[in-house]
């Protein structure tokens, strides 16, 4: 069990919540799940900082997410808010902007919809879902449809 918790660790990025619920799935009793998670943390297999980098950057560059979506995500996986902050670190601020005008620009152009307003709601919907701050939503969506 322990051989196989390390590789589910090693091939990629795991929290503790994670690894928990692993374990919890394998009907491991209660001093084997902490005997291996104490062994997987000494041997460096789990490492929340590391999970929560790696969660960030992933989340930002592949699926697009904003700063409040990858929050809200990494609050459910109980991570702590020094982890997070770190975490938010690792996204560069100059291609946050970027990506988020990019996001909103692509986005704006595939919207079909004559009335004015309910585009304006429908892009609003889509970034706002995808965790972009409420105050960069709002002007970009002001900015784009007048």
């Amino acid at each position: 069990m322990k051989k196989k918790m390390e590789y589910y660790c090693s091939y990629q990025e795991r929290c503790h919540q994670e690894v928990e619920n692993k374990l919890k799935s394998m009907d491991a009793i209660d001093e084997v799940k902490e005997y291996i998670l104490l062994h997987l943390l000494d041997y460096d297999f789990l490492n929340e900082e590391r999970f929560s980098k790696a969660f960030a950057r992933g989340k930002f560059r592949i699926k697009k997410w904003g700063k409040q979506r990858i929050i809200r995500e990494l609050k459910v996986r109980n991570i702590t808010d020094y982890n997070i902050t770190t975490a938010l670190q690792e996204i560069d601020e100059e291609e946050y902007y970027k990506t988020f005008n990019e996001l909103a620009q692509k986005r704006f152009s595939k919207i079909i919809e004559s009335n004015s307003y309910k585009k304006r709601k429908k892009l609003a919907d889509y970034l706002l879902y995808r965790g972009w701050e409420t105050t960069l939503v709002y002007s970009k969506a002001i900015e784009l449809i007048p």
